[in-house]
């Protein structure tokens, strides 16, 4: 269950670190903000300074662990004039803000083609970074995903917010036995295959 990173994916995970989480935390912020929640800037959350993101036991099972997190962003909903279409717009920040990481990283090893190692870190980055946002886009409390299932049912859905309270040990417990893996590959591979092909295609541009 533990074990200790090589080289390259030690790199992955400082980049998880310090880009991807903190991306997708900023991202809620700054939506959040926009739509009148002062709440993360109050309590300096909203910017991309990796150190006011992480958690520390989150950080560190990403080091060692099979799971990772960082703290999540606070937000009051009663800021917003619609809380159900605000809650909704907010959670969906997060794993869009991977999304766009995840094109990023496309990107970058389409241009940069000729590095087997180079090309190892950014694959596996945009791979990384497409797996967190369907993680994160599951209908499962405290996932983003149960928020927007809320934002989209019809009615209050408390039943979801009820569940959350008891959503992480559930989660983890889904991960642990390996429950959730066949859903996340049905989901993210033909993601990562379209990305994949997208580098491919800026690979054999004439730059």
């Amino acid at each position: 269950m533990f074990s200790v990173p090589s080289f390259e994916e030690l790199i992955l995970k400082l980049l998880l670190i310090f880009f991807a989480l903190p991306l997708h935390e900023y991202a809620h912020a700054l939506v959040a903000y926009k739509l009148g929640d002062n709440t993360a800037k109050y309590e300096g959350r909203l910017t991309l300074n990796p150190i006011k993101h992480l958690d520390p036991l989150g950080t560190l099972l990403i080091f060692f662990g099979p799971i990772g997190w960082a703290k999540p962003v606070p937000v009051n909903p009663f800021h917003f004039e619609n809380r159900k279409r605000g809650m909704m717009l907010v959670s969906l920040a997060g794993p869009g803000a991977n999304f766009l990481l995840a094109v990023v990283g496309a990107v970058l090893l389409g241009i940069f083609h000729a590095s087997a190692d180079l090309q190892y870190i950014l694959y596996y980055f945009m791979v990384l970074n497409v797996w967190l946002a369907v993680f994160n886009l599951l209908p499962l409390p405290p996932l983003d995903g149960s928020k927007i299932l809320a934002g989209i049912l019809p009615g209050r859905q408390e039943w979801l917010y009820q569940l959350e309270r008891y959503g992480f040990p559930i989660l983890f417990l889904l991960i642990f036995f390996g429950f959730l893996t066949p859903i996340l590959t049905f989901f993210a591979s033909p993601i990562i295959e379209l990305f994949a092909v997208l580098a491919g295609f800026i690979a054999r541009l004439p730059l």
